[in-house]
């Protein structure tokens, strides 16, 4: 919801965008780099980042780490190694995590920004960590009702737009 969130304030800004929810992304099969051929479900995530101005990368903290689903979506992007425009090269990565617990919010978060870097993205200023413990973002009709996280979802949008328009060709 914190994702498609982030996702709906860039498009109020004029995005285009596109979500891999939970359930898509436990469609893919393991990554298996020994593997060329693709699922059509691979096939569109990898084609979904390469033709990315910008990316929102969401996952729960699990023990302090991301998703095992999330991981192997990153992993299945090795494929984009090769193009003009390498992994995340030259883009705003926004990254949201929920987790049971400060820590694990701050340790899953640093995870990610390290995967940003190591796939030659930017991670965007803001990161946003919830703690699902002591927050509860979202009312029962999934209107956010906590201002706060309100405001890191529009600054984060605010960014991930701001870096794509300043890159614009």
């Amino acid at each position: 919801m914190l994702v498609r969130a982030v996702l709906a304030r860039c498009e109020a800004m004029g995005a285009e965008t596109l979500m891999f929810d939970g359930p898509s992304l436990a469609s893919l099969p393991h990554f298996n780099p020994e593997n060329a051929e693709r699922t059509p479900a691979q096939s569109a995530l990898i084609a979904a980042v390469r033709d990315a101005d910008g990316i929102v990368i969401g996952s729960p903290g699990y023990h302090g780490g991301y998703s095992g689903l999330v991981k192997n979506a990153v992993d299945l992007l090795e494929d984009l190694r090769s193009d003009g425009r390498v992994y995340f090269d030259g883009r705003p990565v926004g990254l949201v995590v929920t987790a049971a617990g400060w820590q694990a919010c701050g340790t899953t978060l640093s995870a990610l920004r390290d995967v940003v870097h190591a796939m030659r993205g930017w991670p965007t200023p803001i990161g946003i960590g919830v703690n699902s413990v002591e927050q509860r973002p979202f009312g029962h009709d999934g209107n956010i009702v906590d201002v706060g996280i309100g405001r890191v979802i529009q600054a984060q949008a605010e960014q991930i737009m701001s870096f794509v328009m300043g890159n614009a060709t």
